[in-house]
């Protein structure tokens, strides 16, 4: 793997950082993404990303160098041909995913694990568009996946022994920890994590609190480093959304319905800081 390509497809703020930890464990990575503004974009967030690094003298500029030059970009899903581990990293549209890991399918060698970093979305169906379900497998990493140390690292139900062993060796050679759940919606982390976020955006539509005052009583009371709503914003909007709809649809269980407040800022464009205005402004 040392010396292997390492695919990574969507160039967004997951796969760039995806892209820059794989690069900073020394592995050739290819970033892809549908437009060249979004590959150049996310190879301008790594370049960045390492800046702060050197400014912080925590690394040398000629290692940051050398990080930088192993990522290389395309705009064509053809040219993971080469590759021998792919992560998909693209949004949180089960129809999109869908349509990658079937392209993957053609596109990639036999060997090649295909895995992807879908929050939500079960690795079984997504494994079943591939005529390789064993070499598929979810490797669920953290925003901002530079700094978090978490990947989950999830199991379909054809996913094989060896898919797994590799998968898990992978991300401990990024520096991270493991962490293994079975394949249901949402995993471990955002079947946790996304109701509670649901519940604060309810308390804010129902006027229990203020957003500020909601995300002091989650950092002061339960010792988190972050409120609900300002990670809601991190993650974006509609990616909560998204992983809330296929919790929903997932269990049909009432405690899952998305809250009509994250409904309603999604469709009016307020996606939190990647558009600049969710549950803060940001435009300034």
């Amino acid at each position: 793997m040392d010396r292997a390509h390492f695919g990574v497809i969507g160039a967004g703020q997951m796969g760039n950082g995806i892209a820059q930890v794989a690069a900073a464990a020394g592995l050739k990575v290819l970033m892809s993404d549908i437009k060249e503004e979004f590959t150049d974009k996310g190879r301008a967030m790594i370049a960045k990303n390492l800046g702060r690094l050197v400014d912080k003298g925590k690394m040398e500029q000629g290692e940051a160098d050398t990080i930088l030059d192993r990522v290389t970009t395309t705009v064509s899903l053809e040219d993971m041909k080469d590759v021998d581990f792919v992560v998909e990293a693209a949004v949180e549209r089960e129809d999109l995913k869908f349509k990658i890991f079937r392209d993957l399918d053609e596109i990639c060698a036999p060997h090649v694990i295909l895995s992807t970093n879908t929050s939500s979305i079960p690795i079984g169906r997504i494994a079943a568009q591939t005529a390789r379900p064993d070499k598929v497998i979810g490797m669920h990493f953290m925003n901002p996946v530079p700094v978090m140390k978490l990947v989950e690292v999830i199991r379909g139900l054809a996913t094989s022994e060896e898919t797994f062993a590799t998968t898990w060796d992978l991300c401990l050679k990024f520096g991270k920890t493991p962490a293994e759940a079975n394949d249901f919606p949402g995993f471990i982390a955002n079947r946790i994590l996304m109701p509670m976020i649901n519940e604060a955006i309810f308390c804010l539509y129902q006027s229990v609190g203020k957003a500020e005052d909601i995300d002091t009583v989650m950092k002061l009371g339960m010792n988190h480093p972050m409120g609900p709503l300002a990670l809601a914003d991190l993650i974006g909007l509609d990616t909560c959304l998204a992983i809330m709809e296929t919790l929903y649809d997932g269990f049909k269980d009432s405690k899952y319905r998305p809250c009509p407040l994250l409904r309603k800022y999604v469709e009016s464009g307020w996606l939190g800081r990647k558009s600049g205005r969710g549950f803060y402004d940001y435009s300034s």
